[in-house]
């Protein structure tokens, strides 16, 4: 009998304790910490055979950021100020986050699997690269961000999974929460009583509203 871990939250299922070998499981299946899709779990025996990328440099040519990226990157530093309880410079960062999103244009070729497709890569080529150079210049701070990053990331890849497969059924009669402090996104009537990736408790959940 195998156990298979789920590479979001961690939760261990153990096929010999429930009585049901992980294959047999139905497709609708989902992580019952997380709400994670059967498929972003892992045998557990092929945990530790992750391949680490070679360390990078970090001095090469810089890249230009699109306002859309800039948006981003802004209301990220708006959060973290938020978290030093610095409120003024939080406020700026969200007024230039506003600024950068009102003027990103439309993406003409958006569509839920160029989307997916965006997320694959950074799974596969983007956190490893960055949390080999983290880990290359000893920055603690930066591999925690892409640890609960790429948590973050591989939710929100497989609530796409899902929604692909179910269609607009999945998200009927229910409602999505985002963990307001590393953005973790839940589906579900109420917020899990805590965070899976920052382990913060469900008060720090916001209901996302405006969906439609």
């Amino acid at each position: 009998m195998k156990k298979w871990v789920c590479s979001i939250c961690g939760y261990v299922y153990d096929e010999a304790k429930e009585g049901v070998r992980f294959e047999d499981l139905p497709e609708s299946w989902v992580c019952p910490l997380c709400g994670a899709d059967k498929s972003a779990f892992k045998e557990q025996s092929q945990q530790a055979a992750k391949p680490k990328p070679a360390p990078i440099s970090l001095h090469g040519e810089m890249k230009q950021l699109s306002v859309g990226e800039l948006s981003a990157v802004c209301s990220n530093l708006a959060r973290g100020c938020e978290k030093q309880y610095l409120e003024k410079e939080s406020l700026l960062f969200t007024q230039l986050a506003d600024y950068f999103a009102a003027a990103t244009p439309p993406q003409p070729d958006a569509s839920l699997e160029k989307l997916l497709q965006l997320i694959q890569s950074d799974l596969q080529e983007g956190y490893p690269t960055l949390s080999s150079a983290a880990a290359a210049e000893s920055d603690r701070g930066t591999q925690r961000i892409c640890v609960w990053g790429e948590k973050v990331t591989r939710i929100l890849d497989s609530l796409l999974q899902r929604y692909q497969r179910e269609g607009e059924s999945f998200l009927e009669n229910t409602q999505v929460w985002v963990c307001s402090v590393c953005g973790f996104l839940y589906v579900g009537d109420t917020p899990p009583e805590i965070c899976p990736v920052c382990k913060v408790p469900a008060w720090k959940f916001d209901q996302v509203e405006g969906r439609l």
